[in-house]
């Protein structure tokens, strides 16, 4: 449930609500926002009446949260969250570009990637260390020797990594070289690898998987901000059908219907939505115009040669081209894309 806080309430009767939750042996979570302060409380509610807090002093209403996903829902947080990644804000009126090689290959490889990129107007590198493949024999990423690039290209090109953390035990060490947390699609029922990252202070850009609902998806979410991790980023990144015409099918239904249910930013990544490296422009257009407030899309300068997921990735000139496209679709729907 979440407890409603009068215009007029002060900080000593906030702070007073807030150590009655915790006496009752819930956690409060505060989200403070233009004209007032909500409480959450965290925890099984359910033998918990509305009555008991109602009458605390400064409360305007207490009401019930029906979503099983609390923290993520917008019964408990209406207006947009804005996530930074350092000056970086995606959820706001800027559809933010994050754009990269699927894997770090080599320091020539992502160092020249990572300034075509920025040219192009995209905000934050994307590059895997550590690939999570289907087959145990195809390139399994350079793990700390891709890091360390990583950290390398970030201070040197100035701009923020997200990079996919696949295990508990590689939480630490990234955090040293990589900006966002990635957890994929194959990890977002990972619970113990979600509440791990949920106690990190890195933000959290979290795929949806191939074969799971949104609520699952939201509930995923709701792993990593039970645990106080308040940065996450939805990912919609195509769900398995039966169509084989592409690698996925891109759910763009699940952009407006994650954008009603939850205050998280929501973004979409044409690139294994597709898996073809010509239709990941249409793909991405699609979700700018479906409200998507960002993209992640597989850049590499020489896709044949990728050591993964070169079919689906797309050279630095055609990034610039879509860019252009991209500023127009944002354009009108009354957006912006820097």
């Amino acid at each position: 449930m979440i407890v409603i806080m009068e215009k007029r309430a002060t900080p000593e009767q906030v702070q007073h609500v807030v150590a009655r939750v915790e006496e009752l042996g819930f956690r409060a979570h505060l989200s403070r926002g233009e004209e007032r302060t909500i409480i959450g409380v965290i925890g099984d509610e359910r033998p918990l009446s509305t009555e008991v807090l109602e009458v605390l002093e400064g409360v305007e209403r207490v009401v019930p949260v029906l979503q099983p996903f609390k923290l993520a829902s917008r019964d408990f947080k209406p207006e947009n969250s804005v996530i930074r990644i350092g000056d970086v804000k995606v959820g706001g009126d800027e559809i933010v570009v994050m754009a990269g090689p699927c894997a770090v290959e080599s320091r020539e490889q992502i160092f020249e990637t990572a300034w075509a990129v920025k040219e192009a107007g995209a905000k934050v590198l994307r590059g895997g260390a550590y690939k999570p493949r289907t087959s145990p024999y195809t390139f399994q990423g350079l793990g700390i020797a891709g890091l360390e690039l990583l950290g390398e290209v970030r201070e040197t090109v100035g701009i923020p990594v997200v990079s996919e953390v696949m295990s508990v035990t590689e939480i630490d060490v990234m955090s040293r070289y990589v900006d966002v947390f990635q957890t994929g699609a194959r990890n977002m029922q990972n619970y113990s690898l979600l509440q791990e990252v949920g106690k990190a202070s890195l933000p959290v850009l979290l795929k949806r998987g191939m074969m799971c609902t949104i609520h699952e998806w939201l509930m995923s979410a709701e792993y990593i901000l039970s645990n106080r991790n308040y940065n996450v980023i939805l990912c919609e990144r195509g769900i398995r059908t039966f169509e084989t015409a592409t690698r996925n099918t891109l759910d763009i239904n699940a952009v407006p219907v994650a954008k009603q249910l939850t205050h998280l930013p929501v973004i979409v990544d044409p690139s294994h939505a597709t898996g073809k490296a010509n239709l990941v422009a249409a793909a991405a257009k699609a979700a700018v115009a479906a409200g998507a407030d960002g993209l992640i899309i597989e850049v590499h300068p020489n896709p044949d040669r990728a050591l993964s997921d070169g079919a689906q990735s797309i050279k630095p000139e055609a990034l610039q081209k879509l860019m252009v496209e991209l500023r127009q679709i944002a354009q009108a729907i009354g957006r912006r894309i820097a």
